[in-house]
């Protein structure tokens, strides 16, 4: 199924797809996990549109590629333009919403990239490679520093960070992304993820969710 964007009540939004902003190691706990060291400076990648998917009733993961981890991040959505040089003020008025999100990686093909000093890409961009839910408002979360987000997988809680571990704060975190990438409406943030990263197969049934929201229940084919 094409993805378009959405708010939580159905409402379409109506931006183009955009990129995905991603920032690695952007929870001191999670780069710990996988033993990598945490980087001076946001350690930012882009996966393309074309690899969002919806977070539906299920969703397809690879099956002849090796291991395939999940990472529960918050999505930030952009909805307007930004300046190479954001104030915070430019910057909190350009999100257009927030939502829960799913940074899937075949973690072995990363592996033996990342062994011969290769790109990420066939690990992070592949068809599918980002699933994510549909968006509550902008002005949803007064302080960016604490929102939850919660990952659930067969009954067990396996991720439950909040944003207020960021080694990167979320509004400095977009100001960075700017100076580097020109953001436009539809663009989404990809804000890192927690510790408590690992496998997903089929049949795995999952929740996910931002603090004080409904959850999103799905199930992977």
């Amino acid at each position: 199924m094409s993805y378009q964007h959405h708010y939580i009540d159905g409402t379409p939004i109506h931006f183009p797809l955009g990129k995905v902003v991603c920032v690695g190691r952007n929870y001191a706990e999670h780069a710990a996990e996988l033993n990598n060291p945490i980087p001076s400076e946001p350690l930012l990648f882009i996966k393309p549109g074309s690899c969002t998917v919806p977070l539906n009733d299920s969703f397809a993961i690879p099956l002849d590629r090796g291991v395939v981890h999940y990472e529960a991040e918050i999505a930030v959505l952009i909805g307007k333009p930004l300046s190479k040089k954001p104030s915070i003020e430019e910057v909190r008025d350009a999100i257009s919403g927030f939502a829960p999100a799913l940074d899937l990686t075949l973690r072995d093909v990363q592996a033996k990239l990342k062994e011969k000093g290769l790109p990420w890409e066939l690990s992070k961009s592949f068809d599918g490679a980002y699933v994510l839910a549909p968006f509550v408002a902008g002005d949803t979360y007064a302080d960016l520093t604490d929102i939850a987000i919660r990952l659930t997988i067969n009954g067990e809680v396996r991720q439950d960070g909040n944003s207020s571990a960021m080694l990167n704060p979320i509004i400095a975190l977009i100001q960075h992304i700017a100076g580097h990438f020109s953001l436009q409406a539809g663009d989404v943030i990809s804000t890192g993820t927690p510790a408590g990263v690992g496998p997903l197969v089929s049949g795995d049934s999952l929740e996910i969710a931002l603090g004080g929201q409904e959850s999103f229940a799905s199930r992977v084919l």
